[in-house]
């Protein structure tokens, strides 16, 4: 998977986090935005679904596209799990 061009930063970040095995948390995150495992290598597929999710791309901050702390944000509730910056913005703003 090519990180942000198709989910691999999502699934490394399901790894890191949750301690999954590469093969869960492919299923993890295929199963969370509703697409098969073999979707989530295919590029064109995901920077559309990147897209309609606003969880960022690599062409982010063309348009309205989520980026920085606003994608996180939007990525931790998709895939509901901690990221530490935005538990940080959180604690900082005191937004929770």
């Amino acid at each position: 998977m090519g990180g942000i061009r198709t989910a691999g930063d999502l699934v490394a970040r399901m790894q890191l986090s949750r301690k999954m095995r590469l093969k869960e948390a492919k299923e993890y995150v295929a199963d969370k935005l509703k697409i098969s495992v073999d979707e989530l290598a295919d590029e064109v597929i995901m920077n559309e679904l990147r897209r309609d999710l606003d969880i960022g791309d690599v062409y982010a901050g063309m348009g309205e596209q989520a980026r920085g702390i606003e994608a996180k944000f939007r990525i931790a509730s998709l895939l509901d799990v901690d990221i530490n910056s935005v538990q940080r913005f959180l604690k900082k703003t005191k937004w929770q």
